[in-house]
């Protein structure tokens, strides 16, 4: 009896995604890679946890101050997460985290916010726009380097927080809607050209996002990537109550 012909499919043990770290970090691009993407992130979790408590002094309330407060103490132990596996695979923190230090700190400075909503509003689509990048580039690491990356992507409350506090705002005074949309779209496209100039400015980087390094990716996918980002911001803008 004759089967159907099938197209060969890759073995999944040649691809980065099925191996663990000792076996992927082999190639040198690639290790280069991770050790970028690793910096950007711990780089990103301590601008987090400074940008928090310093939001925390424009809280309205006590109760809402302790609670961004507990958002930037897990915030600041995704750092360390982060910091100890740069080291644990021999790279110095600090050197990993510098390149990538001056984009984010001027992203922030464009960025800062004038008051306790823009301060929420950007915590919530600002970090989930870095989110969904490196979730999307997650997909494509070993799977120790993975494992470590959802873990630090893992919602600190934050989320569900601003949305309740945005939306009341907005029910209070539907004025505030108008200034956060737009604010939220000020977000978006300097969050995009960010990502874009840190990416473009790592030749590992680059590469590992194009397919040269890990798998899937080609510029193709790269499109659709950012369309998939923008689709999600679409939806946490409507969450909020905002047009995006």
């Amino acid at each position: 009896m004759e089967t159907p012909d099938t197209p060969a499919e890759t073995p999944a043990e040649t691809t980065i995604a099925a191996k663990d770290w000792a076996a992927a970090s082999a190639d040198p691009q690639y290790r280069a890679a991770v050790v970028d993407l690793l910096g950007a992130l711990a780089y990103g979790e301590l601008a987090a946890f400074e940008r928090l408590a310093e939001d925390a002094k424009l809280a309205p309330s006590l109760e809402d101050k302790a609670e961004l407060a507990a958002m930037a103490s897990a915030e600041f132990h995704h750092f360390e997460q982060l910091r100890a596996r740069l080291s644990t695979i021999e790279t110095d923190p600090t050197a990993a985290m510098e390149p990538f230090a001056a984009a984010l700190d001027e992203f922030h400075r464009l960025t800062a916010p004038s008051d306790w909503l823009e301060g929420l509003v950007k915590a919530y689509v600002g970090d989930s726009i870095a989110s969904d990048f490196y979730r999307e580039v997650a997909a494509r690491l070993d799977a120790d380097t993975r494992e470590l990356v959802l873990a630090v992507l893992d919602d600190t409350g934050h989320a569900g927080f601003a949305v309740e506090k945005v939306r009341s705002a907005i029910e209070a005074d539907p004025r505030v809607g108008g200034r956060l949309a737009l604010w939220a779209r000020r977000l978006m496209g300097e969050a995009l050209s960010q990502a874009q100039r840190v990416v473009a400015d790592r030749d590992a980087l680059s590469t590992m996002l194009v397919g040269g390094v890990a798998d899937g990716f080609d510029l193709a996918e790269v499109g659709r990537m950012f369309t998939r980002i923008t689709e999600a911001h679409t939806k946490r803008m409507a969450a909020l109550g905002l047009a995006a």
